[in-house]
């Protein structure tokens, strides 16, 4: 039980509240449904590997996540500092507000991919194993497909290789729906650090290859 007086607790239902006016109307496939899910993926990590940590700094870093990424909004300066003034209205400390900028502004697969960004505390392993469980199994080939529709990229094209991006901007134009499967997705279970991602996410990538199987089968009639 926590020796901080009820009214110095920093207020999560804020941090939620502001989320979800940020992401309701994402047509990406990154808003508040997604950001909830990984919330709720990053509490299942925690009760299932039974881990110690600061339960607000991972429930604020899922919820927040996306509300800085560059794939969502056009300013991420602004974004920024519209989040520090959220966290500070919710009473977060100096320390968690630092800790859980360090989360958000490198758990991004395409920032590991091209910058070397890295997250390393238990906190942001645990979100950033959620948020890529997330880009798995059913939800991740909806949301796949959602995204790339929104950005006009190609369903197919079977000559078209997957590609090694190198490059941030190349890697935000992605090639095809289907090569984005290979280009990121399949990458995932590799990477995951928790015990109960890297089984969750082996689960759901065998759902997806048995998806793609029945894919082929049907684009090649």
């Amino acid at each position: 039980m926590s020796n901080i007086p009820e009214k110095n607790q920093p207020n999560l239902d804020k941090v939620i509240g502001y989320a979800k006016q940020v992401l309701s109307n994402d047509c990406t496939g990154h808003g508040f449904d997604h950001v909830n899910r990984v919330a709720k993926l990053s509490q299942t990590i925690i009760d299932e590997d039974h881990l110690t940590v600061d339960a607000f700094v991972v429930q604020v870093a899922a919820y927040l996540h996306d509300t800085v990424d560059d794939k969502v909004v056009t300013d991420v300066a602004q974004a920024q500092r519209e989040v520090n003034a959220c966290l500070l209205t919710a009473g977060a400390s100096a320390f968690q507000i630092d800790h859980i900028f360090t989360i958000i502004d490198n758990l991004s697969f395409s920032k590991e991919l091209l910058q070397g960004a890295e997250v390393d505390t238990l906190e942001g392993i645990i979100v950033r194993d959620a948020d890529r469980l997330d880009a798995l199994g059913a939800i991740g080939i909806m949301r796949t497909s959602y995204f790339g529709g929104s950005h006009q990229h190609p369903l197919h094209l079977p000559d078209l290789a997957p590609k090694d991006f190198t490059d941030h901007a190349d890697y935000r134009k992605g090639t095809t729906v289907i090569n984005h499967f290979y280009e990121k997705l399949f990458l995932l279970p590799g990477k995951m650090h928790t015990a109960y991602a890297r089984k969750e996410a082996m689960r759901r990538m065998a759902f997806m290859e048995a998806f793609l199987k029945e894919f082929y089968a049907e684009w090649d009639v």
